[in-house]
């Protein structure tokens, strides 16, 4: 468990706290490309760290990311005329570049406009989000590339989802390898016959399913990275094998889950405020797996579709509808959950966000009773807490900058491991299979 104070300081985010420093020192996901797409288009309302923004597109396609609130009287600029290169207020007409200078006062007998400057961020368009640098203008590093800056669009694609809850407790999940033999089984995986890929090498999908339900005890295993850490959830199969579920985390809130055979889908945790949160599903590249290995993206047994996430480019873009939430909780069957699914609830990601939500708007971690599948839960706070600490108390940069390695390197990957063999080698460049991927 977390002390109240160590709580606190991992989970608040707004201006000033040690977290919100830390993260306003990374370019983050702000919004979609496709909510500011047209020059001249409407505005988008955009929440941030705690912060009430405005985003949108001027007349020559250059992006603006300045405050919502208008300096003359307060009024929303989500509600500004966005013209002739700038965005102005309908209340009296003042107008904004998107460096946020005020540029017209159309109602003032003796315009005052040089003197007139409202919060405007850096921002920068890749792989159909605008991310944004909140951080202080003299540490702003170089945007990290996730494999989004080179590829083409049919190549990337986007999904954002929102939770209501803190963001940690987001991140929590995906960094979490345990829960997928209980939160994530269903019964009719039994009744899927034995593809005779359970041996030494690349199991299909629905075999890894089965491996998740046949082993619930899994072992973790820790790999600290310049990045962050590498863990691998290891179980053992009904044969006997060790299979291992590799995932990375990136700091400060970007995770890489175990695929088959490996995968750069990243989900990018960004804090809207204290209790609310987005998850950008950012994919950056075709499937990688050049043997036609895994299995299909869905599995439906009668009514009961369980998802499993592609690693496909060039797929939906937008944000993720919520069917299933807590005002219907989470559309639970409790018929099904007697014979058909553990959890009663229907698809993947309403189980993951019915776990996170459920613990609360912001989780208090001093009643919480770790275990041995916690290993790399207890290892993300810890490195968060240190970064925020040896930034507010020191001065001491954080972590994964820009310039610390090659962001597109960073993989996870699944396989049942040949006796002997390293699971730190798999997803990585020197792993054969992704050597061939790239040829």
């Amino acid at each position: 468990m977390l002390s109240a104070e160590d709580n606190e300081t991992l989970t608040r985010v707004g201006p000033g706290t040690p977290m919100g420093n830390v993260l306003r020192r990374y370019w983050l996901p702000a919004c979609l490309s496709s909510e500011v797409a047209e020059p001249d288009g409407p505005p988008a309302r955009v929440r941030l760290l705690g912060e009430d923004l405005v985003a949108f597109r001027d007349t020559s396609g250059r992006l603006g990311l300045v405050s919502e609130e208008c300096p003359h009287r307060g009024a929303s600029l989500y509600y500004g005329r966005n013209e002739e290169s700038g965005l102005r207020c309908t209340y009296h007409g003042w107008k904004f570049d998107v460096t946020g200078q005020c540029v017209d006062q159309r109602s003032e007998l003796r315009p005052f406009c040089e003197k007139i400057r409202i919060v405007s961020y850096p921002v920068h368009e890749s792989g159909g989000i605008v991310w944004a640098y909140l951080g202080p203008a003299d540490t702003m590093t170089p945007f990290r590339d996730f494999g989004t800056e080179s590829l083409p669009g049919d190549l990337v694609s986007v999904v954002r989802e929102t939770v209501g809850c803190n963001w940690v407790q987001s991140m929590d999940g995906d960094v979490d390898t345990a829960h997928i033999s209980n939160l994530h089984q269903f019964d009719a995986i039994d009744d899927i016959p034995d593809d005779g890929s359970d041996k030494p090498g690349y199991p299909s999908g629905y075999m890894s399913m089965r491996f998740w339900r046949h082993d619930p005890r899994s072992e973790i295993e820790m790999d600290d990275t310049w990045h962050g850490f590498r863990y691998a959830g290891i179980r053992t199969t009904p044969n006997g094998h060790r299979h291992a579920r590799i995932s990375a985390w990136t700091f400060p809130s970007a995770t890489i889950i175990a695929q088959i055979p490996f995968s750069t889908r990243l989900i990018f945790v960004v804090p809207v405020d204290d209790v609310t949160t987005y998850r950008y599903n950012l994919t950056t590249q075709p499937p990688q797996n050049p043997r036609g290995l895994g299995g299909p993206p869905f599995f439906t047994y009668e009514k009961y579709p369980f998802e499993m996430l592609s690693t496909a480019g060039g797929g939906p873009t937008g944000d993720m509808p919520r069917h299933y939430t807590r005002a219907n909780d989470y559309g639970i069957d409790r018929v099904a959950q007697k014979g058909v699914s553990y959890s009663g609830i229907p698809d993947f990601r309403s189980q993951d966000a019915m776990a996170t939500e459920t613990a609360g708007p912001v989780y208090d971690r001093t009643r919480e009773h770790l275990g041995s599948t916690d290993v790399a839960v207890i290892r993300m706070h810890r490195i968060l807490l240190r970064a925020a600490k040896a930034l507010r108390d020191h001065g001491s940069p954080p972590p994964a900058l820009a310039g610390s390695g090659d962001f597109r390197s960073i993989r996870g990957a699944e396989k049942i491991l040949d006796p002997g063999e390293d699971w730190r080698v798999l997803g990585t460049d020197k792993d054969p299979l992704v050597i061939e991927a790239r040829r």
